[in-house]
C-alpha cells in the first residue's frame, strides 16, 4: 500500500458482504465505528450467485478477530476504502485467492493480486468454478439497465 496509507488497529464487530466489513477502531480521539471497504477487490452482490459465500467466507476471515487496516481513501459512500489484515491474514488477498472476489481491475495497484487471480481461475476455485461468472460491476450494470 501506498506509503500515505494511515494504518488503524481495529477489531471487527461486523460483516456485510465478501468486500465490506464493520471495525471498532482506536482512533487518536478514542476509539470509532467505521464501515470499511476492502480495496482493490470486488465480491459478488448479496442477490448475485456466490454472494453469501463470499460473505461467509470474510466472516470467517474476519469476524470478532484483530485486524488491522491500511487506509487509503474514503468512499462516495462514506466508507473506509483499505487493505485489511485480519489476525495477520491479508483478507484483500484471501477473498481473491479463495475465489470469493474478483480483482476490481478499475482500482488495483497491487499487481501481486492479479498473480493470485489468475491461480484461483486456473484452479477453479469458488466462483471460478462456474463455468460463466459474471463480475459483480457488469451484474450491477446489469440490474440498473
Amino acid at each position: 500500500m501506498a506509503g500515505t496509507a494511515a494504518l488503524l488497529v481495529c477489531f471487527v464487530i461486523g460483516v456485510s458482504d465478501g468486500d465490506t466489513l464493520t471495525a471498532r477502531c482506536d482512533m487518536p480521539r478514542g476509539t470509532a465505528i467505521i464501515n470499511v471497504r476492502l480495496a482493490e477487490v470486488d465480491a459478488p452482490e448479496k442477490g448475485q450467485p456466490w454472494g453469501g459465500r463470499s460473505r461467509q467466507h470474510l466472516r470467517v476471515l474476519c469476524l470478532k478477530k484483530p485486524a488491522e487496516l491500511a487506509s487509503a481513501s474514503i468512499d462516495p459512500y462514506g466508507r473506509t476504502v483499505a487493505r485489511v489484515s485480519c489476525a495477520g491474514v491479508d483478507a484483500n488477498d484471501e477473498q481473491v485467492r479463495a475465489g470469493m472476489a474478483w480483482v476490481f481491475d478499475r482500482y488495483a495497484s497491487d499487481l501481486r493480486l492479479f498473480v493470485t487471480q489468475s491461480d484461483a481461475r486456473s484452479a477453479r476455485v469458488g466462483l471460478w468454478s462456474d463455468s460463466r461468472p459474471i463480475a459483480p460491476w457488469q451484474w450491477r450494470a446489469g440490474r440498473r439497465r
